[in-house]
């Protein structure tokens, strides 16, 4: 952390999927009127030029693959308060700032990925998110949101799509699952099958020196519990990117910005 500390973030400025959806008429592009990303450019002949909304295009069905919901596709750094906030909460902002910046140099290498845990509330998601979303929109890297709860009660309705989409998880080039084994009443989720399936993507992932990034409410003791092989997999490989948040949930939480206590 002490590098962390040191470093001047590099401000952002991050790109809007609109830019090039001002249409004229019926154009997405009016540049090249929708001519999949190239313009005729005639001077004695026909020249074809590549248009640059093929950037645009392809930014568009990155972020269309990757299942990030229309809202989490409006989290950034930029819209991420840091002020008055605790340090750790200004901690975990330049983590995730510093992993971005570093993705392109760290991402073949073993410790390639990023874990904010801890309090709910704090903006682990927010800042996993505008990883995701900077991470399409201006390196152009796949990326594949998992919600751990949602994802779960989905595969299991439809076995059918079981093996799609863990091979999906497995292969993508960037993960980001989302409330890994969220506790409900103080338990975390964690069925046999839930971790195996885990286990499963994550092994793949880690032999394979994928990145994953990844939000929990439990500590990497917690994870360990749950498996020790997952747990241990998972700390190796976000061991120079990982925030664990504790302390009084009334200045953590930002949902309960507001509420008055007596």
């Amino acid at each position: 952390m002490e590098a962390l500390r040191n470093r001047v973030p590099v401000p952002l400025q991050e790109g809007k999927l609109e830019d090039y959806d001002q249409s004229q008429r019926d154009y997405q592009c009016p540049k090249c009127k929708d001519q999949t990303g190239f313009i005729e450019v005639r001077d004695g002949g026909e020249v074809w030029v590549r248009c640059d909304c093929i950037k645009w295009r392809k930014v568009k069905s990155l972020m269309k693959a990757s299942e990030i919901t229309n809202e989490f596709k409006k989290l950034g750094f930029q819209n991420f308060n840091t002020k008055d906030k605790p340090t750790i909460i200004k901690d975990v902002y330049e983590t995730a700032l510093e992993y971005f910046q570093e993705f392109q140099a760290i991402k073949g290498q073993r410790k390639n990925s990023i874990a904010l845990l801890g309090q709910p509330g704090s903006g682990k998601t927010h800042l996993l998110t505008a990883i995701s979303n900077n991470l399409i929109s201006r390196l152009h890297v796949p990326v594949l949101y998992f919600p751990y709860v949602e994802g779960f009660n989905d595969l299991k309705d439809d076995f059918n799509q079981l093996e799609i989409k863990l091979e999906r998880m497995k292969n993508i080039e960037v993960l980001f699952i989302d409330d890994l084994f969220k506790p409900v009443r103080g338990k975390p989720r964690a069925t046999e099958w839930q971790v195996e399936q885990m286990y499963s993507v994550i092994n793949y992932r880690y032999l394979n020196h994928k990145p994953i990034l990844i939000s929990s409410e439990l500590t990497v003791d917690e994870i360990v519990d749950i498996d020790e092989a997952l747990g241990t997999r998972i700390f190796q490989m976000c061991q120079n990117y990982i925030v664990v948040i504790k302390g009084d949930r009334k200045i953590l939480n930002h949902r309960l910005a507001g509420v008055q206590y007596v």
